[in-house]
């Protein structure tokens, strides 16, 4: 789902809220007070229900009979939602996320760099030389275009193994991967990330799965690197 943050008062109410109950401030099960948020947060009620809906929709909270609205358990809550992701970073829950990202990524993304240097096509090769292109410029701009770039290549990467199924795993994983970026480039200690995702692309266009495969490795050991000095360690993935 979208990111819903920043769409006028309905926006910065659904920020304000739900970073409170990803990060933990408002606790699984806890019952909330419209009225008193309402009054605290200078919102009518009218934008307080709208705001409701829009966490809702995100699996976060739900309404009942006699109960009231209460927050739902973390199992229920939509974890691959954008604004979710982006506030347990914020909100400094997000060491499990990052955590489970790069477990995702490493089970997926060497198996999808070994089966594009098999199925790329002339038009796959393009949309990772241009995504690499503004890589390239994007790493000295901003964190934003930073983690465009990166997104888009992965994207196409995953597009390149000809496999429809895998090609729409983005969706499972641009959101953490973009937060992800957001947060190393926005410290501005990351390594230069072309020169690793040039390898996984040369070794893509001479058609050769096994170096692709080492070479996805190596650009996520890299990539674990650079946030583990951000973060301290957060995104170790775990050891089978």
């Amino acid at each position: 789902m979208a990111s819903y943050t920043g769409r006028g008062v309905h926006g910065q109410v659904v920020h304000v809220l739900g970073r409170r109950i990803v990060g933990g401030d408002v606790p699984e099960g806890a019952t909330l007070d419209m009225r008193a948020l309402g009054e605290e947060l200078d919102v009518s009620l009218t934008v307080m229900r709208e705001s409701m809906k829009v966490l809702a929709g995100k699996g976060l909270i739900d309404a009942r009979q006699k109960r009231g609205t209460f927050v739902r358990e973390r199992g229920d809550w939509n974890l691959l939602d954008a604004d979710i992701i982006r506030w347990q970073v914020e909100s400094g829950a997000g060491q499990r996320l990052m955590r489970d990202l790069a477990d995702v990524r490493a089970i997926v993304e060497p198996a999808a760099a070994h089966r594009a240097a098999l199925n790329r096509t002339a038009d796959d090769l393009r949309a990772l030389e241009a995504a690499l292109d503004a890589m390239a410029q994007a790493h000295a701009r901003s964190s934003a275009d930073a983690a465009e770039a990166d997104a888009a290549f992965h994207r196409a990467l995953l597009s390149a193994t000809g496999n429809e199924m895998l090609a729409r795993m983005d969706l499972l994983l641009e959101p953490g991967l973009r937060e992800r970026d957001r947060v190393v480039h926005s410290h501005g200690q990351a390594i230069d990330p072309v020169p690793s995702h040039r390898a996984v692309l040369d070794a893509i266009r001479d058609q050769d799965p096994a170096r692709a495969e080492l070479a996805m490795l190596d650009l996520l050991a890299k990539a674990t690197h650079d946030l583990d000095r951000v973060t301290g360690g957060a995104s170790t993935p775990r050891q089978p």
